[in-house]
């Protein structure tokens, strides 16, 4: 298969790409395209055939469900069969942008964008693109990250292509996704919201406008199965095997990073040190084959952007050991570092 490869400025984007993408969609096709979290690779989410092939083209288990992006909020009254008073709150707080609302599916949403489940996941994206697409669609596009299942998700077009080129008919590259990690996950079908996925709608935001929210215990707790789309299985992680170095001192987490890099080199290994500039100012920075700043540790936002972008270097440089540092769990921290656990595998080392 041939994958047309277009480009397209996100401000003023042309409308004839657009169409061409849209066009291929309503056809059975799949779509790689920008969002404002990481690319989605899109296909009509009330095509079962369409659907079936996100899962060929990613490797993706069947049961692992899929998000439904629409371009409004009658779209959600229309997929959903009901939705609470709080998932409307919710909904007019915060989309178009990076929330997905889990809630009670309407019959005719297909068995694969659900995974057989009786709720079905949906988003209004913020993203010029993304949203000028699904209009023009016309119908609601599912869309997981266009990313090989199991790699780190993608935030531009030419990491889609590394992934996907020869698998997909399409890829619009809009330039870099904004927030760099996926949309929250939020359950909407019981009393109390529940977080499935942490992302940049945080814990403290969505409490503000629906009152009290729960973390689902399976974030936690690796004894218990997740319930949010796209983290059932290993996710986020690079080729290399990924440790975190955690501590309350940073000159001791420095210290432990370059013991462990000098550890790692002396064994034969390829490493890379993926820290926050703070740590990289008392670092030795001579010792890794690839070194990268994550930014600040007070620039969470940019922490977020640079983490999947980082974490595919190092598969482009093979990077046989990854050591990062153990971040702030505060606001956007909780995606960031379930993000980085999740890469890791939980490998985590304290630094005493």
């Amino acid at each position: 298969m041939i994958t047309k490869y277009r480009k397209v400025d996100p401000l003023y984007p042309n409308i004839m790409i657009l169409k061409e993408a849209a066009e291929t969609i309503r056809d059975g096709g799949l779509v790689a395209f920008p969002t404002e979290t990481v690319y989605g690779l899109g296909a009509d989410g009330f095509n079962e055939d369409a659907l079936e092939k996100i899962f060929i083209a990613k490797g993706r288990p069947m049961d692992n469900p899929l998000i439904l992006h629409v371009a409004s909020t009658k779209d959600v009254m229309d997929i959903a069969s009901y939705v609470s008073a709080k998932a409307k709150k919710a909904i007019n707080a915060f989309c178009p942008g990076p929330l997905t609302l889990v809630l009670p599916k309407n019959p005719q949403v297909p068995y694969e964008a659900t995974a057989g489940l009786p709720t079905v996941a949906v988003r209004i994206p913020s993203h010029p693109i993304a949203l000028k697409l699904i209009k023009l669609a016309r119908v609601p596009v599912a869309a997981p990250s266009a990313n090989l299942s199991g790699r780190p998700s993608t935030t531009t077009g030419f990491h889609v292509l590394k992934d996907l080129k020869g698998k997909i008919e399409m890829i619009v590259d809009g330039g870099p996704s904004r927030w760099g990690i996926e949309s929250s996950v939020v359950d909407f079908t019981g009393d109390t919201p529940t977080i499935l996925r942490p992302g940049a709608i945080t814990k403290e935001m969505l409490e503000s406008v629906v009152g009290q929210v729960h973390y689902d215990p399976g974030l936690s707790d690796n004894r218990i199965a997740p319930k949010s789309p796209g983290v059932k299985y290993i996710h986020y992680a690079p080729r290399g095997d990924m440790y975190l170095v955690q501590g309350d001192d940073p000159t001791m987490v420095a210290s432990k990073l370059n013991e462990l890099v000098k550890k790692y080199k002396s064994n034969g290994n390829r490493v890379a040190l993926i820290a926050t500039d703070e740590i990289l100012k008392i670092i030795d920075s001579k010792q890794p084959d690839y070194k990268a700043s994550l930014g600040s540790k007070h620039e969470q936002e940019l922490i977020a952007s640079r983490i999947y972008h980082l974490l595919r270097n190092c598969d482009k440089f093979n990077m046989d050991v990854i050591l990062t540092e153990g971040l702030s769990e505060k606001g956007l921290g909780v995606a960031i570092m379930n993000r980085l656990l999740k890469a890791s595998g939980n490998r985590v080392i304290k630094a005493e």
